[in-house]
């Protein structure tokens, strides 16, 4: 159990990790998620060429550890609680194949558009799974007053940046969190940044987000524009002319690297000048940091920005369309070459059409002659969300489009 869990429930703790428990689990995730064809383009060095088609698979994709651990212990919960009715708050992880997989060991819903019941609806003998992006401290604590037995799949690195919040709020600072106001992860970050009564918090999106609030550091500005601009971004009470004089930079987790480093820096800089510039101490009690980007997240997104560099016609990124890391590899392929988002391999209709996630639109579109016709080298990557046999289904999906079936593949 994480933290949270332990401090806020009585509930005895079961052990879902023991060894008949978990090799069956191992079994059935296997059956569920490996790939073949995977295994065998990972073991050729990530290369895979037949007839006019080369392949090429980044060298870090998919399932990360925590993912993983979250699956293993949902499909044990299954195992072990089966005379309790199962919950979930929300998805586990953000992959519609695997949600569903979920669901079908009957574990049912409790929060989002797809819920199929509510906190409200929940007994003591109840058991309720914590997906891996973790869940608000006014939903735990209301599961834990019914006394439902909790099963926590809160990744690792996710109550990294909640104990970094914790602190920001005990020490006054209000958390400037990079990060999707809408996303799980994030609220369950923002409802942390509140600790024990205290402590605010704002977060920003982008970098024009972020430069707007450093104009709004150095010089002040309009207070009702500043709470419009940002509704549904900051803490109950949060006043920009009090709660922006000492801040601490946080993350979502799966959030571009790269962006948050300049998010910290820009914001940094805006405190220095507010406060007498260069590195005073003024500066240094008003601000601070912590490099909490998912480790797991940068290693694919390295490991694309390296692919990227390799001759390619064109990048297939396959994942959940509401996936954050999944959506920062698309965006990184879109600098380079022609980069399409799939939810799987159905996507890829014909030579002639595909059908795909606009990061722009926000939504599925299709494109004509997206396929060269001519031998064509095909990146292939997936965010941490992602399971190995959705990969190999759009890898298969693309030969089959060349006349070439697994029994070829796999010669």
């Amino acid at each position: 159990m994480s933290e949270d869990t332990a401090t806020l429930t009585k509930t005895p703790r079961v052990n879902l990790r023991t060894p008949a428990v978990m090799a069956a689990v191992q079994a059935q995730v296997e059956s569920h998620y490996r790939s073949e064809v995977v295994e065998k383009l990972r073991a050729a060095g990530g290369t895979l060429l037949k007839g006019d088609v080369k392949v090429k698979l980044a060298k870090q994709f998919g399932f990360c550890y925590g993912v993983e651990r979250a699956i293993d212990l949902a499909y044990a919960a299954a195992k072990v609680f089966t005379d309790r009715r199962l919950f979930i708050l929300g998805e586990i992880i953000h992959n519609p194949e695997v949600n569903e997989q979920i669901r079908a060991l009957g574990i049912k819903n409790l929060i989002g558009q797809n819920a199929e019941a509510r906190v409200d609806d929940l007994t003591g003998s109840d058991v309720v799974i914590v997906p891996a992006f973790g869940t608000d401290v006014t939903t735990l604590a209301r599961i834990k007053e019914i006394g439902s037995n909790i099963v926590d799949t809160t990744c690792g690195d996710v109550m990294s940046v909640w104990k970094r919040v914790r602190q920001n709020a005990q020490d006054d600072m209000t958390s400037i969190i990079h990060g999707k106001a809408s996303h799980e992860e994030t609220k369950a970050t923002a409802s942390r940044a509140m600790s024990n009564g205290k402590g605010h918090y704002l977060v920003v999106l982008t970098l024009e987000d972020t430069d707007y609030v450093c104009e709004y550091i150095r010089h002040g500005g309009n207070k009702q524009e500043f709470l419009d601009k940002f509704r549904g971004a900051y803490s109950s009470g949060f006043d920009p002319d009090t709660h922006l004089r000492r801040v601490g930079v946080a993350n979502q987790t799966t959030m571009m690297r790269g962006e948050t480093e300049e998010v910290q820096r820009r914001i940094m800089a805006a405190i220095r000048d507010r406060d007498g510039g260069g590195g005073g101490e003024k500066a240094g009690q008003n601000y601070r940091f912590f490099d909490t980007i998912c480790g797991a997240t940068q290693e694919r997104q390295d490991a694309l920005r390296v692919m990227l560099d390799e001759p390619m016609d064109l990048l297939i990124v396959v994942g959940g369309y509401n996936s954050s890391n999944t959506s920062h590899l698309a965006e990184m392929g879109e600098q380079k070459l022609p980069t399409y988002f799939i939810r799987n391999a159905s996507r890829l209709e014909s030579k002639d059409r595909i059908t795909h996630y606009d990061l722009h639109q926000k939504k599925e579109v299709t494109t004509d002659n997206w396929l060269p016709r001519r031998p064509v080298t095909i990146g292939i990557t997936a965010g941490a969300s992602c399971p190995n046999n959705l990969i190999e289904d759009a890898i298969l999906r693309l030969y089959a489009l060349h006349g070439i079936d697994k029994a070829q593949l796999l010669a």
